[in-house]
């Protein structure tokens, strides 16, 4: 995900507001499944799964968004601040932080986020995060 774009549907393949389409059906409460939803708007569980976090229509607020990092961290003190002021510079915003109990002094951590004062790119906030002194296996979980 290093860019993004917004392009004319219909130089898409029609998966992609196929996968859209099942998004709102399971959103909107119509089926309760993935299987339902792929079903009524007819396409495979692989289509659905492997696009459903990458195709958005656009909204009004685009940039009313929210995302979900996870992360490793040593078990030593003032690296979840520095993540935390890493985030900050970006002028996202913290929702939720989760933090496991450190096992072999690692905590998993996963951190949602609010992204309506975003500056940036995802990319490049996971980038900043990963050259954080303690901090390992910084992935984007999923974004909305």
């Amino acid at each position: 995900m290093e860019k993004y774009y917004i392009v004319d549907s219909s130089i898409l393949p029609e998966s992609f507001d196929k996968v859209i389409q099942a998004r709102q059906l399971l959103e909107s409460g119509k089926v309760k499944q993935v299987s339902e939803a792929v079903k009524v708007v007819g396409i495979s569980r692989g289509t659905f799964y492997k696009y459903k976090d990458l195709v958005f229509l656009p909204e009004e607020n685009m940039m009313d968004r929210k995302a979900v990092i996870s992360l490793m961290l040593e078990n030593r003190r003032g690296i979840l601040s520095k993540v935390l002021t890493t985030i900050s510079e970006t002028s996202a915003s913290v929702l939720t932080i989760n933090q496991n109990i450190p096992i072999h002094n690692i905590a998993s951590i996963v951190i949602s986020l609010d992204l309506s004062h975003f500056t940036g790119t995802i990319d490049n906030l996971l980038g900043k995060i990963r050259l954080v002194d303690g901090a390992s296996n910084v992935q984007l979980v999923s974004i909305e």
